[in-house]
């Protein structure tokens, strides 16, 4: 858990906007941020309630993977991380380092995850390591801002459903076979499921999707008897390296909120690590918002 935030106003526990980051080239890096993003490398203390357990991470370099992978890690579980590409090379041996200072055993997984290829090869290495898969966290996603429809692409429409939607049925289609009864697969959703935004058509739509493969995916597991959980983290805008390199409002990001700013990582990996937990024994099919605010019904 992490220490900052107790008893302080959550409006003002981390910085607000109006922000002035540079531009960059999806899919972006940490150490570009400014101000930086806070993903609990010094705040969060863990309890030891993952001890030996083993997950795989997608989109763990960085951003909210990061900070998921850093509070897993710190409770107790080894690491597969996933990412998409060289230039994220940097940001995937920082986030593989805290895991490793943890005491815990991380993994780097390079490539493509739109390719069902990339995916069977990253369970295959989770269960050659590990043995087994406990959790599978469903995080990697893609946008860009556009301003229109005529303005998307049909090669961009078609990637970011590969990479947001088709993705997970690839993971989970290989990875479910190694998951033991009382497993957990969480998959990233987002408030603009709920709410959709005008400048982000196609990531909107894949949102939606997920939803609806969540909640039909835990019936299906649970009444075949396996055993697994499945629910989705909804998260409302958060500062990752993704904002920069694909939205155009990056200096008024997150004042859409009630809470006037974007979440950080750090506040939305306890999400994760509840519905993964013996304390989510009685919760599938379900999405927990962690919207600052923006409302979901």
């Amino acid at each position: 858990m992490s220490k900052k935030n107790e008893n302080k106003d959550p409006k003002t526990l981390f910085p607000k906007p109006p922000f002035n980051t540079p531009k960059q080239e999806h899919p972006g890096t940490e150490d570009q941020m400014k101000p930086k993003a806070d993903h609990g490398e010094e705040s969060y203390i863990g309890y030891g309630r993952f001890k030996d357990k083993k997950v795989i991470i997608t989109g763990g370099d960085s951003g909210i993977g990061r900070a998921v992978a850093i509070a897993f890690a710190r409770e107790g579980a080894d690491i597969l991380i996933s990412y998409l590409s060289d230039v994220e090379d940097k940001d995937a041996e920082i986030t593989a380092q805290y895991v490793r200072e943890a005491g815990r055993m991380a993994i780097l997984m390079k490539g493509d995850i739109t390719k069902e290829a990339q995916c069977k090869a990253i369970v295959a290495k989770a269960v050659k390591e590990f043995g087994h898969i406990d959790v599978l966290i469903n995080n990697a996603a893609f946008h860009i801002s556009r301003k229109s429809i005529e303005d998307i692409s049909d090669e961009e429409w078609s990637f970011t459903f590969d990479t947001n939607v088709k993705a997970i049925f690839y993971l989970c289609k290989a990875a479910i076979p190694h998951m033991p009864k009382g497993s957990s697969i969480i998959n990233t959703t987002s408030v603009t499921a709920f709410e959709p935004s005008e400048d982000l058509l196609p990531y909107s739509a894949t949102k939606s999707a997920v939803i609806n493969f969540t909640s039909n995916l835990s019936q299906i597991l649970l009444k075949q008897g396996k055993g697994i959980r499945v629910n989705a983290v909804a998260p409302g805008p958060v500062w990752t390296p993704l904002i920069p390199a694909t939205k155009f409002n990056v200096k008024t990001f997150g004042q859409n909120t009630a809470m006037e700013r974007p979440g950080q990582p750090v506040e939305i990996a306890p999400a994760f690590l509840f519905l993964a937990s013996a304390d989510a024994s009685f919760v599938s099919g379900a999405v927990l918002p962690v919207t600052g605010g923006r409302l979901t019904i």
